[in-house]
């Protein structure tokens, strides 16, 4: 005996609490799976949705936006008030700032001329040097020799 099971597929529509519970998801900084179940979906009721709506992807855009928005005005506020760090995340973040990266070398350390000479003179080699013939040589002399006797 085959007994049915009750199944009502969930209706996914963008309401306006829909819409808000996905702006506020999205302005905490929320993404993907996170964001839909934040903001009462299923993630694939989430995907469906935005294909279907294009305003509830907009509302995730919106949020992210305002939030955005939200926190430069503090850290613009900050920099405004004094605060160097706060002023220097603007600039590295908002304007690609970047600190010049400078490495100096300085080196005082003096040689003179014959102490290096002596140095090199200390790391030669001192060996006897003999003049050798490659026997090819010595076969054209001795030849030389007979032809002119």
């Amino acid at each position: 005996m085959f007994k049915s099971i009750p199944f009502t597929p969930r209706k996914v529509e963008a309401t306006e609490a829909r819409l808000q519970a996905i702006y506020d998801a999205a302005a905490l900084g929320l993404k993907g799976d996170s964001l839909a179940l934040a903001a009462g979906l299923l993630p694939t009721e989430y995907r469906q949705l935005c294909e279907l709506d294009p305003v509830a992807a907009m509302a995730e855009q919106k949020g992210r936006a305002d939030s955005e928005m939200e926190a430069s005005m503090h850290l613009r506020e900050a920099a405004r008030a004094g605060d160097s760090k706060a002023a220097l995340a603007i600039l590295q973040h908002s304007h690609g700032w970047t600190a010049r990266q400078e490495i100096s070398v300085d080196i005082t350390n003096r040689i003179s001329i014959t102490q290096a000479l002596q140095q090199a003179q200390e790391r030669v080699i001192d060996g006897l040097i003999t003049e050798q013939k490659p026997e090819y040589l010595e076969h054209a002399t001795e030849r030389t020799s007979a032809h002119a006797g």
